[in-house]
């Protein structure tokens, strides 16, 4: 596996996930993102033996987009506090179908996680098991048939971006799960994790990782002029 990292220092890494791939092992069986990386920095950098890589956050396996992985124990504990503590920015950018209600809009919902379906269900008031979802959606592109949404994340909840969309009548591009009418052909739903800023756990500087999205017919004729 070829990996062209988006960032990396000592204490760092961040990849452009691929819909393909896997953060961290699971009952597919599959092999992660996290081993093959592994792979990648005991050659790069001629280490004898296990090296170290700690997984920080997750991206569902049909989304696209920015992954940051630690490289030290010290980062992976910082980290996993600065996402704790909602101090990492997140924006991601998904294409739908139905324009959405407003140019501009803040959502707020309790999601309520089901983990038999493996999918979150969303109230407009406090019910048994949820949780606060907050979101802020933008538009910032048509075409004749699709609309691209910016999509800013001050919560972290299973399944958020996807749920809320839909709560509103706009599910992702190719998210069946979620409602959509049929899946993208290559088992992707259109929802890429395009930009994470925060201030460094360990150099104490502000870092911007930025992802560019898949690239297809459709993601590159919205995003055209974007930067």
């Amino acid at each position: 596996m070829n990996f062209e990292p988006l960032y990396e220092d000592n204490h760092l890494i961040a990849l452009n996930k691929k819909p393909s791939e896997i953060v961290q092992g699971d009952k597919t069986g599959d092999i992660p993102l996290s081993e093959h990386l592994k792979g990648y920095l005991k050659e790069k950098y001629h280490k004898p033996g296990e090296v170290f890589l700690g997984v920080i956050h997750r991206l569902d396996r049909p989304v696209s987009g920015v992954v940051i992985f630690a490289r030290t124990s010290k980062a992976l504990t910082r980290m996993n506090d600065l996402f704790r503590k909602n101090q990492v920015s997140k924006v991601y950018w998904a294409i739908i179908q139905k324009r959405p209600p407003h140019e501009e809009e803040m959502l707020e919902h309790f999601l309520r996680k089901d983990e038999k379906k493996n999918k979150s269900f969303a109230y407009t008031k406090l019910v048994k098991d949820s949780q606060l979802a907050r979101m802020r959606y933008r538009l910032l592109a048509s075409s004749d048939n699709y609309h691209l949404l910016e999509v800013e994340l001050y919560t972290g909840r299973h399944h958020q971006i996807r749920c809320q969309l839909a709560t509103i009548g706009c599910p992702v591009k190719g998210d069946l799960k979620y409602g959509y009418s049929r899946s993208n052909p290559d088992g992707s739903i259109s929802l890429h994790a395009r930009k994470i800023s925060f201030v460094h756990p360990v150099k104490n500087e502000e870092i911007i990782i930025t992802a560019p999205p898949p690239e297809d017919k459709l993601w590159r004729a919205l995003t055209a002029g974007l930067t």
